[in-house]
This record gives C-alpha cells, sequence and structure tokens, in this order.
C-alpha cells in the first residue's frame, strides 16, 4: 500500500471515529458552560445533530440514536479532514527534503 494513501486518508479516518465520539460526549455533557463559537470548533457534530434530529415525538430511543449518529458523524468527518490536513502538511515537508 502506498505509503501517502495510509497517512493521508486511512489512519487519519481511524483515529478520528473515537475521537468524534469523545467530542460529541466531553461537548453534550459541558455545552451550558462553554461559549457556542469554542463548542463549534470542537464540537461541530452537537449543533448539527441537534438541527436535523427529527423534531417528531418518536420514541426516546430512537430519538437519541440520530441523535448519537448524526453528531459522531459529523465530528469524526471534521477530525478526519482536520487530520488529513496535518498529514499532508506533515508529507508534504518531509516529501520536500
Amino acid at each position: 500500500m502506498n505509503k501517502r494513501i495510509l497517512f493521508r486518508i486511512l489512519v487519519p479516518a481511524v483515529v478520528a471515529l473515537p475521537l468524534g465520539f469523545v467530542g460529541l460526549a466531553l461537548a453534550a455533557e459541558n455545552e451550558p458552560t462553554i461559549p457556542a463559537l469554542l463548542l463549534m470548533l470542537f464540537s461541530p457534530g452537537l449543533k448539527l445533530a441537534e438541527l436535523i434530529t427529527p423534531e417528531a415525538h418518536g420514541s426516546l430511543g430512537a430519538t437519541f440514536g440520530w441523535f448519537l449518529r448524526v453528531g459522531i458523524a459529523a465530528n469524526a468527518a471534521y477530525y478526519s479532514r482536520f487530520f488529513a490536513l496535518v498529514a499532508y502538511l506533515f508529507t508534504r515537508r518531509s516529501a520536500a527534503q
């Protein structure tokens, strides 16, 4: 496997999923005490999940399940792109030398 593909795509995706889960948990726990801009910087999935989760009064499990799916997926995508950018900058510098 090409080393660049491994460090630019696969490793950031694997690292981002648990980090997205932890980011959502910490953001949901501390939402009242953290300013909104700082919260959006560290966990954009929380606010996105609040917007996307259906307003219909279904079962609590179904609503919470959708909230978690949307929040974790959004955070994982956010952190994956962030780590991919860092990996790109790191591999670009090492390739130039």
